[in-house]
């Protein structure tokens, strides 16, 4: 039964997808013998923690009955009490859970202040690496402070995103492009290049239908603030886009964005842009857990270069395009020797029926 009500736990934390953020998703299961007898998760506008919503559904229930959880219960005041002190005050006699909170102001407390109370603790290995995943922005966030930063694209065979003439059309099918959809929802944040805002006037929005208690934020990097009044981005702004300039762009191309309700942020880098390690400070500041770049060939590579980015997502077509011309996935400078390649792991590679795959990696870090 352990496994089952582990199981049941962790489908239950997925039921506050794009519900839970910034706070991770949490399902907690209450189990006297094989009988359950209380069960929740959390969402953020919800409140309260899953451990608590599960405690109230079990009632007088719960003194003595096994708790099963995906995440250590925390055990600090943030906008609710300590969950572990509800564990406590209920009379629960055992509690099981996947992996420890990297929380500093969690990691390992929880634990401690239930084993001083007289209760169990046990983990489950077994669970850790899909309960690492389900929460991975949330855990990367609290180890680092800043979002899980995802480059996504769209790729032929051969490596390229853009034919040089005429770019109608998709790389990718309807399946692969709902897909990425679903990736969309599982971020708190999108970011593109004016370029590609410029030549394809992208939305940039979720659309998958599903709830979720933030809106998807919009970013578009765009050092001279290029971006139409008349765009897409901008007639559908709703406090949710956000346009990152230098301090050199105009101040009456600014005014005029900023009164159509866009967000206009000043960060000078390199090469006289605007600077992009800097807007993932901004959004860690803010608790923004993970941030999808989907861009052009010349930020992909600024992207990847200042070691911005975490882990790739990137989709393949069945198609070539060959040529010199096409653009590659990223482009600048490169690396100008195999040696120094950018090396990818804990490479997965996602199915796409019947002809498409899509490769899931994260970036090596030599430190």
């Amino acid at each position: 039964m352990h496994h089952a009500f582990m199981r049941e736990a962790l489908d239950l934390a997925r039921k506050g997808r794009a519900l839970a953020t910034p706070n991770p998703m949490v399902g907690a299961v209450l189990a006297q013998g094989s009988e359950v007898v209380g069960r929740g998760f959390h969402t953020y506008a919800g409140l309260q923690h899953a451990e608590i919503v599960a405690l109230a559904e079990a009632g007088d229930k719960a003194r003595g009955a096994t708790l099963y959880v995906n995440l250590e219960p925390c055990a600090h005041h943030g906008r609710t009490p300590p969950c572990v002190d509800a564990i406590v005050a209920a009379g629960v006699a055992r509690v099981v859970a996947a992996v420890e909170d990297p929380n500093p102001q969690v990691s390992g407390a929880g634990f401690r202040r239930l084993r001083d109370a007289g209760i169990e603790v046990e983990l489950a290995p077994e669970f850790a690496a899909e309960a690492a995943k389900l929460n991975e922005p949330f855990l990367h966030f609290m180890r680092t402070r800043r979002p899980l930063v995802t480059l996504k694209t769209a790729i032929t065979l051969d490596g390229k995103i853009s034919a040089p003439d005429d770019n109608a059309g998709w790389i990718t099918s309807e399946r692969a492009r709902a897909h990425v959809q679903e990736l969309r929802h599982d971020h708190d944040a999108i970011l593109t290049g004016i370029g590609t805002a410029l030549a394809d006037n992208p939305l940039l929005t979720d659309r998958t239908g599903l709830p979720r208690d933030r809106p998807l934020l919009r970013i578009v990097m765009d050092s001279q603030l290029r971006l139409p009044p008349d765009s897409k981005l901008v007639r559908s702004a709703e406090g949710d886009v956000v346009a990152v300039a230098t301090s050199a762009a105009s101040a009456e191309r600014r005014k005029a964005l900023e009164a159509r309700g866009i967000q206009v942020l000043s960060f000078d880098g390199p090469g006289g842009r605007a600077d992009l390690r800097s807007v993932i400070d901004w959004l860690g500041e803010r608790r923004y857990l993970s941030l999808m770049i989907e861009a052009g060939s010349k930020l992909n590579w600024t992207a990847l270069e200042s070691g911005c980015v975490d882990r790739i997502f990137f989709y393949y077509g069945p198609k070539i395009l060959g040529g010199m011309e096409a653009l590659p996935l990223a482009g600048g400078i490169g690396r100008r020797k195999r040696s120094d390649a950018i090396r990818i792991h804990n490479v997965a590679v996602h199915s796409i029926p019947p002809d498409e795959f899509a490769v899931e990696g994260y970036v090596h870090r030599d430190h």
